[in-house]
Protein backbone atom coordinates (compact mmCIF):
# COMPACT_ATOMS: atom_id res chain seq x y z
CA UNK A 1 0.00 0.00 0.00
CA UNK A 2 1.11 3.62 -0.46
CA UNK A 3 2.17 6.00 2.27
CA UNK A 4 -0.62 7.00 4.64
CA UNK A 5 -0.71 10.33 6.45
CA UNK A 6 -1.34 10.48 10.20
CA UNK A 7 -4.66 12.20 9.51
CA UNK A 8 -5.72 9.40 7.15
CA UNK A 9 -4.50 6.74 9.63
CA UNK A 10 -7.17 7.90 12.06
CA UNK A 11 -9.88 7.01 9.57
CA UNK A 12 -8.32 4.26 7.42
CA UNK A 13 -5.82 1.50 8.13
CA UNK A 14 -4.32 -0.74 5.41
CA UNK A 15 -4.44 -4.46 6.23
CA UNK A 16 -0.64 -4.61 6.36
CA UNK A 17 -0.62 -1.93 9.08
CA UNK A 18 -3.21 -3.57 11.37
CA UNK A 19 -1.77 -4.95 14.63
CA UNK A 20 -3.35 -6.54 17.69
CA UNK A 21 -3.57 -3.08 19.26
CA UNK A 22 -5.91 -1.98 16.44
CA UNK A 23 -8.50 -4.74 16.75
CA UNK A 24 -10.97 -2.56 18.64
CA UNK A 25 -10.76 0.04 15.84
CA UNK A 26 -11.31 -2.30 12.90
CA UNK A 27 -13.83 -4.95 14.01
CA UNK A 28 -13.67 -8.71 13.75
CA UNK A 29 -13.47 -9.09 9.97
CA UNK A 30 -10.76 -6.49 9.41
CA UNK A 31 -8.79 -7.67 12.45
CA UNK A 32 -8.71 -11.17 10.95
CA UNK A 33 -7.61 -9.84 7.56
CA UNK A 34 -4.86 -7.85 9.28
CA UNK A 35 -3.71 -10.85 11.32
CA UNK A 36 -3.53 -13.04 8.21
CA UNK A 37 -1.67 -10.39 6.23
CA UNK A 38 0.85 -9.91 9.05
CA UNK A 39 1.34 -13.70 9.21
CA UNK A 40 2.25 -13.86 5.52
CA UNK A 41 -0.98 -15.53 4.38
CA UNK A 42 -2.03 -14.65 0.81
CA UNK A 43 -4.88 -12.15 1.27
CA UNK A 44 -6.26 -9.73 -1.36
CA UNK A 45 -4.99 -6.23 -0.48
CA UNK A 46 -7.24 -3.62 1.05
CA UNK A 47 -7.88 -1.41 4.04
CA UNK A 48 -10.16 -0.88 6.99
CA UNK A 49 -12.31 2.22 7.40
CA UNK A 50 -11.93 2.54 11.18
CA UNK A 51 -14.51 2.98 13.91
CA UNK A 52 -13.26 6.57 14.32
CA UNK A 53 -14.63 7.27 10.85
CA UNK A 54 -18.00 5.81 11.88
CA UNK A 55 -18.01 7.88 15.08
CA UNK A 56 -17.18 11.01 13.09
CA UNK A 57 -20.19 10.21 10.89
CA UNK A 58 -22.41 10.01 13.98
CA UNK A 59 -21.04 13.04 15.77
CA UNK A 60 -20.32 15.53 12.99
CA UNK A 61 -23.60 15.16 11.09
CA UNK A 62 -26.13 15.08 13.94
CA UNK A 63 -26.85 11.41 13.27
CA UNK A 64 -26.20 10.30 16.84
CA UNK A 65 -29.01 12.44 18.20
CA UNK A 66 -31.35 11.35 15.41
CA UNK A 67 -30.66 7.65 16.10
CA UNK A 68 -31.02 8.08 19.87
CA UNK A 69 -34.38 9.77 19.33
CA UNK A 70 -35.62 6.79 17.31
CA UNK A 71 -34.29 4.29 19.87
CA UNK A 72 -35.91 6.16 22.76
CA UNK A 73 -39.40 5.52 21.41
CA UNK A 74 -38.75 2.03 20.01
CA UNK A 75 -40.79 -0.88 21.42
CA UNK A 76 -38.67 -4.02 20.88
CA UNK A 77 -41.71 -6.20 21.56
CA UNK A 78 -43.45 -4.74 18.50
CA UNK A 79 -42.09 -6.12 15.21
CA UNK A 80 -43.82 -3.41 13.17
CA UNK A 81 -42.27 -0.71 15.35
CA UNK A 82 -38.83 -2.30 14.89
CA UNK A 83 -39.23 -2.12 11.11
CA UNK A 84 -40.40 1.49 11.31
CA UNK A 85 -37.44 2.56 13.43
CA UNK A 86 -34.96 0.65 11.25
CA UNK A 87 -36.22 2.28 8.06
CA UNK A 88 -36.20 5.74 9.64
CA UNK A 89 -32.60 5.35 10.87
CA UNK A 90 -31.34 4.05 7.54
CA UNK A 91 -33.02 6.90 5.67
CA UNK A 92 -31.30 9.37 7.99
CA UNK A 93 -27.91 7.71 7.34
CA UNK A 94 -28.28 8.02 3.60
CA UNK A 95 -29.44 11.64 3.82
CA UNK A 96 -26.10 12.80 5.28
CA UNK A 97 -22.82 13.10 3.34
CA UNK A 98 -19.71 11.73 5.03
CA UNK A 99 -17.55 14.19 6.97
CA UNK A 100 -15.08 15.71 4.45
CA UNK A 101 -11.94 14.35 6.17
CA UNK A 102 -13.40 10.83 6.31
CA UNK A 103 -14.43 10.88 2.66
CA UNK A 104 -11.02 12.23 1.59
CA UNK A 105 -9.22 9.44 3.48
CA UNK A 106 -11.40 6.72 1.89
CA UNK A 107 -10.86 8.14 -1.59
CA UNK A 108 -7.11 8.56 -1.10
CA UNK A 109 -6.54 4.98 0.04
CA UNK A 110 -8.82 3.56 -2.64
CA UNK A 111 -6.62 5.27 -5.25
CA UNK A 112 -3.59 3.30 -4.00
CA UNK A 113 -5.30 0.03 -5.00
CA UNK A 114 -5.38 1.10 -8.65
CA UNK A 115 -7.57 3.22 -10.87
CA UNK A 116 -11.19 2.03 -10.74
CA UNK A 117 -10.11 -1.20 -9.01
CA UNK A 118 -13.11 -3.50 -8.37
CA UNK A 119 -13.43 -4.05 -4.63
CA UNK A 120 -15.63 -5.78 -2.10
CA UNK A 121 -17.00 -3.49 0.61
CA UNK A 122 -17.81 -5.51 3.74
CA UNK A 123 -19.11 -4.62 7.18
CA UNK A 124 -16.87 -5.33 10.19
CA UNK A 125 -18.74 -4.65 13.43
CA UNK A 126 -16.88 -4.46 16.74
CA UNK A 127 -19.13 -7.18 18.23
CA UNK A 128 -18.54 -9.48 15.25
CA UNK A 129 -17.22 -12.99 15.96
CA UNK A 130 -17.25 -12.60 19.74
CA UNK A 131 -17.31 -15.98 21.54
CA UNK A 132 -20.88 -15.44 22.73
CA UNK A 133 -22.32 -13.51 19.80
CA UNK A 134 -21.77 -14.10 16.10
CA UNK A 135 -22.72 -11.24 13.78
CA UNK A 136 -21.85 -13.23 10.64
CA UNK A 137 -24.32 -12.24 7.92
CA UNK A 138 -26.00 -9.57 10.05
CA UNK A 139 -24.63 -6.57 8.13
CA UNK A 140 -24.21 -5.81 4.46
CA UNK A 141 -21.59 -6.79 1.88
CA UNK A 142 -21.25 -5.25 -1.58
CA UNK A 143 -19.31 -6.98 -4.36
CA UNK A 144 -17.55 -5.63 -7.46
CA UNK A 145 -17.81 -2.00 -6.39
CA UNK A 146 -15.90 0.20 -8.85
CA UNK A 147 -14.88 3.86 -8.51
CA UNK A 148 -14.31 6.10 -5.50
CA UNK A 149 -17.85 7.56 -5.56
CA UNK A 150 -19.38 4.09 -5.30
CA UNK A 151 -16.95 3.03 -2.54
CA UNK A 152 -17.88 6.06 -0.42
CA UNK A 153 -21.58 5.33 -0.94
CA UNK A 154 -21.22 1.64 -0.02
CA UNK A 155 -19.22 2.43 3.13
CA UNK A 156 -22.15 4.57 4.26
CA UNK A 157 -24.57 1.78 3.31
CA UNK A 158 -22.57 -0.67 5.45
CA UNK A 159 -22.82 1.70 8.41
CA UNK A 160 -26.57 2.00 7.85
CA UNK A 161 -26.91 -1.79 7.86
CA UNK A 162 -26.06 -1.79 11.57
CA UNK A 163 -29.65 -0.65 12.01
CA UNK A 164 -31.70 -3.23 10.14
CA UNK A 165 -34.58 -4.55 12.23
CA UNK A 166 -32.90 -7.97 12.36
CA UNK A 167 -29.56 -6.60 13.59
CA UNK A 168 -31.21 -4.34 16.17
CA UNK A 169 -33.33 -7.21 17.51
CA UNK A 170 -30.24 -9.44 17.72
CA UNK A 171 -28.30 -6.86 19.73
CA UNK A 172 -31.29 -6.25 22.00
CA UNK A 173 -31.66 -9.99 22.68
CA UNK A 174 -27.95 -10.34 23.50
CA UNK A 175 -27.82 -7.06 25.48
CA UNK A 176 -25.03 -5.68 23.29
CA UNK A 177 -26.38 -2.14 23.10
CA UNK A 178 -27.40 -0.26 19.95
CA UNK A 179 -25.53 3.01 19.51
CA UNK A 180 -22.66 1.50 21.53
CA UNK A 181 -21.78 -1.07 18.83
CA UNK A 182 -19.35 0.51 16.39
CA UNK A 183 -18.53 -0.50 12.84
CA UNK A 184 -15.45 -0.64 10.69
CA UNK A 185 -15.69 -1.43 6.99
CA UNK A 186 -13.31 -3.54 4.87
CA UNK A 187 -12.50 -2.29 1.36
CA UNK A 188 -10.71 -5.16 -0.38
CA UNK A 189 -9.55 -5.94 -3.92
CA UNK A 190 -12.14 -8.14 -5.58
CA UNK A 191 -11.15 -11.71 -6.47
CA UNK A 192 -12.06 -13.00 -9.94
CA UNK A 193 -12.90 -16.39 -8.46
CA UNK A 194 -12.81 -19.48 -10.64
CA UNK A 195 -13.91 -21.47 -7.59
CA UNK A 196 -14.49 -20.57 -3.96
CA UNK A 197 -16.00 -21.80 -0.75
CA UNK A 198 -15.42 -22.50 2.92
CA UNK A 199 -13.17 -24.85 4.88
CA UNK A 200 -13.69 -25.98 8.47
CA UNK A 201 -10.77 -27.35 10.47
CA UNK A 202 -13.07 -29.87 12.10
CA UNK A 203 -16.00 -31.91 10.84
CA UNK A 204 -19.10 -29.70 11.33
CA UNK A 205 -21.32 -32.80 11.54
CA UNK A 206 -19.64 -34.49 14.51
CA UNK A 207 -16.84 -32.18 15.67
CA UNK A 208 -14.04 -34.55 14.59
CA UNK A 209 -10.85 -32.46 14.78
CA UNK A 210 -8.84 -34.96 12.73
CA UNK A 211 -10.68 -33.81 9.58
CA UNK A 212 -10.75 -30.66 7.45
CA UNK A 213 -14.05 -30.36 5.61
CA UNK A 214 -14.26 -28.22 2.46
CA UNK A 215 -17.33 -26.95 0.59
CA UNK A 216 -16.57 -25.63 -2.90
CA UNK A 217 -18.38 -24.44 -6.00
CA UNK A 218 -17.73 -22.43 -9.15
CA UNK A 219 -17.46 -18.64 -9.12
CA UNK A 220 -17.65 -16.40 -6.06
CA UNK A 221 -18.18 -18.02 -2.68
CA UNK A 222 -21.36 -16.12 -1.81
CA UNK A 223 -23.33 -18.89 -3.54
CA UNK A 224 -21.90 -21.40 -1.06
CA UNK A 225 -22.17 -19.20 2.04
CA UNK A 226 -25.78 -18.27 1.29
CA UNK A 227 -26.81 -21.87 0.54
CA UNK A 228 -28.10 -21.07 -2.96
CA UNK A 229 -25.90 -23.78 -4.48
CA UNK A 230 -25.26 -27.23 -3.03
CA UNK A 231 -21.46 -27.35 -3.14
CA UNK A 232 -19.02 -30.17 -3.64
CA UNK A 233 -17.94 -31.52 -0.23
CA UNK A 234 -14.46 -32.88 0.46
CA UNK A 235 -13.07 -34.35 3.68
CA UNK A 236 -9.29 -34.36 4.25
CA UNK A 237 -7.39 -36.20 7.00
CA UNK A 238 -5.58 -33.42 8.85
CA UNK A 239 -2.24 -35.12 9.62
CA UNK A 240 -1.64 -37.22 6.49
CA UNK A 241 -3.27 -34.63 4.20
CA UNK A 242 -5.18 -37.30 2.30
CA UNK A 243 -8.66 -36.92 0.78
CA UNK A 244 -10.80 -39.48 2.61
CA UNK A 245 -14.26 -38.61 1.29
CA UNK A 246 -15.82 -36.58 -1.51
CA UNK A 247 -19.38 -35.79 -2.56
CA UNK A 248 -19.75 -34.12 -5.96
CA UNK A 249 -22.95 -32.07 -6.32
CA UNK A 250 -25.03 -30.76 -9.18
CA UNK A 251 -23.90 -27.12 -9.14
CA UNK A 252 -26.51 -25.25 -11.18
CA UNK A 253 -25.43 -21.61 -10.74
CA UNK A 254 -22.27 -19.53 -10.40
CA UNK A 255 -21.80 -15.88 -9.40
CA UNK A 256 -19.39 -14.08 -11.73
CA UNK A 257 -18.23 -10.50 -12.30
CA UNK A 258 -19.67 -8.45 -15.13
CA UNK A 259 -16.98 -5.78 -15.62
CA UNK A 260 -19.01 -3.81 -18.18
CA UNK A 261 -21.98 -3.52 -15.82
CA UNK A 262 -19.70 -3.04 -12.78
CA UNK A 263 -21.58 -5.72 -10.86
CA UNK A 264 -21.87 -9.47 -10.38
CA UNK A 265 -24.27 -11.72 -12.26
CA UNK A 266 -25.68 -15.19 -11.70
CA UNK A 267 -25.02 -17.54 -14.59
CA UNK A 268 -26.55 -20.98 -15.13
CA UNK A 269 -24.02 -23.80 -15.44
CA UNK A 270 -24.74 -26.21 -18.26
CA UNK A 271 -23.45 -29.55 -19.50
CA UNK A 272 -21.07 -31.95 -17.78
CA UNK A 273 -19.38 -29.11 -15.87
CA UNK A 274 -22.39 -29.01 -13.51
CA UNK A 275 -21.57 -32.39 -12.04
CA UNK A 276 -17.79 -32.29 -12.45
CA UNK A 277 -15.47 -31.87 -9.46
CA UNK A 278 -14.85 -28.10 -9.29
CA UNK A 279 -11.40 -28.45 -7.65
CA UNK A 280 -8.51 -30.68 -8.63
CA UNK A 281 -7.19 -33.01 -5.95
CA UNK A 282 -4.09 -30.82 -5.68
CA UNK A 283 -6.30 -27.75 -5.08
CA UNK A 284 -8.30 -29.62 -2.42
CA UNK A 285 -5.08 -30.39 -0.53
CA UNK A 286 -3.88 -26.77 -0.97
CA UNK A 287 -7.11 -25.46 0.58
CA UNK A 288 -6.79 -27.97 3.43
CA UNK A 289 -3.20 -26.86 4.10
CA UNK A 290 -4.27 -23.21 4.12
CA UNK A 291 -7.00 -23.96 6.65
CA UNK A 292 -4.61 -26.02 8.80
CA UNK A 293 -2.05 -23.19 8.75
CA UNK A 294 -4.70 -20.71 9.83
CA UNK A 295 -5.79 -22.98 12.68
CA UNK A 296 -2.16 -23.08 13.85
CA UNK A 297 -1.77 -19.30 13.53
CA UNK A 298 -5.05 -18.52 15.28
CA UNK A 299 -4.73 -21.24 17.92
CA UNK A 300 -8.25 -22.68 17.61
CA UNK A 301 -10.54 -24.40 15.05
CA UNK A 302 -11.30 -22.10 12.13
CA UNK A 303 -14.07 -21.39 9.64
CA UNK A 304 -12.18 -20.17 6.55
CA UNK A 305 -13.49 -18.48 3.40
CA UNK A 306 -11.16 -18.90 0.40
CA UNK A 307 -11.08 -18.43 -3.36
CA UNK A 308 -8.99 -19.44 -6.36
CA UNK A 309 -8.30 -16.33 -8.44
CA UNK A 310 -8.53 -16.96 -12.19
CA UNK A 311 -6.23 -13.98 -12.85
CA UNK A 312 -3.27 -15.33 -10.85
CA UNK A 313 -0.79 -18.06 -11.89
CA UNK A 314 -1.17 -21.61 -10.59
CA UNK A 315 0.50 -22.01 -7.22
CA UNK A 316 -0.15 -18.37 -6.32
CA UNK A 317 -3.89 -18.25 -6.95
CA UNK A 318 -5.29 -19.56 -3.63
CA UNK A 319 -6.34 -16.65 -1.42
CA UNK A 320 -7.77 -16.43 2.09
CA UNK A 321 -10.77 -14.10 2.25
CA UNK A 322 -11.76 -14.55 5.89
CA UNK A 323 -11.02 -16.71 8.92
CA UNK A 324 -13.09 -16.76 12.08
CA UNK A 325 -13.21 -19.09 15.08
CA UNK A 326 -15.52 -22.08 14.72
CA UNK A 327 -18.24 -21.44 17.31
CA UNK A 328 -20.26 -24.66 17.64
CA UNK A 329 -18.14 -27.74 18.35
CA UNK A 330 -15.08 -25.92 19.69
CA UNK A 331 -17.14 -24.52 22.58
CA UNK A 332 -18.52 -27.88 23.69
CA UNK A 333 -16.79 -29.61 26.61
CA UNK A 334 -14.62 -32.52 25.62
CA UNK A 335 -16.37 -35.87 25.89
CA UNK A 336 -15.12 -38.35 28.46
CA UNK A 337 -12.96 -40.99 26.73
CA UNK A 338 -14.79 -44.20 26.02
CA UNK A 339 -13.54 -47.28 27.77
CA UNK A 340 -11.27 -49.34 25.55
CA UNK A 341 -11.58 -53.07 24.99
CA UNK A 342 -8.51 -53.67 27.20
CA UNK A 343 -9.95 -51.54 30.03
CA UNK A 344 -13.20 -53.44 29.82
CA UNK A 345 -11.45 -56.82 29.99
CA UNK A 346 -9.44 -55.72 33.05
CA UNK A 347 -12.69 -54.80 34.76
CA UNK A 348 -14.18 -58.22 33.98
CA UNK A 349 -11.07 -60.04 35.25
CA UNK A 350 -11.15 -57.92 38.41
CA UNK A 351 -14.78 -58.81 39.02
CA UNK A 352 -14.06 -62.51 38.56
CA UNK A 353 -11.15 -62.32 41.01
CA UNK A 354 -13.33 -60.45 43.53
CA UNK A 355 -16.85 -61.93 43.34
CA UNK A 356 -19.64 -60.07 45.13
CA UNK A 357 -19.70 -60.86 48.81
CA UNK A 358 -16.09 -62.12 48.96
CA UNK A 359 -14.65 -58.87 50.27
CA UNK A 360 -11.67 -57.03 48.80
Amino acid sequence: MGSVSMTDMKFILPFDRITAADHGRVGGKCASLGDMTQAGVAVPPGYAVTTEAYEAMLNETGLRAEIEAQLARLDFDDVTDQERAAQAIQIRFRSHPLPPAVEAAIRSEYATLGEDMPVAVRSSATAEDLPDASFAGQQDTYLWVTGADAVVEKVRDCWASLFTARAMAYRHKHELGQIEVLMSVAVQKMVNARAAGVAMTLDPVNGDRTRIVIDASYGLGEMVVSGIVTPDNYSVEKVLMEIVDRKISDKHLELLPDPAARTTVEREIEGPRRTAQCLSDAEIIAVAKLAKDLERIKGCPQDVEWAIDADLPEGENLLALQARPETVWSRKPAEKPKASYATGMMGIVGALNNPIGSGS
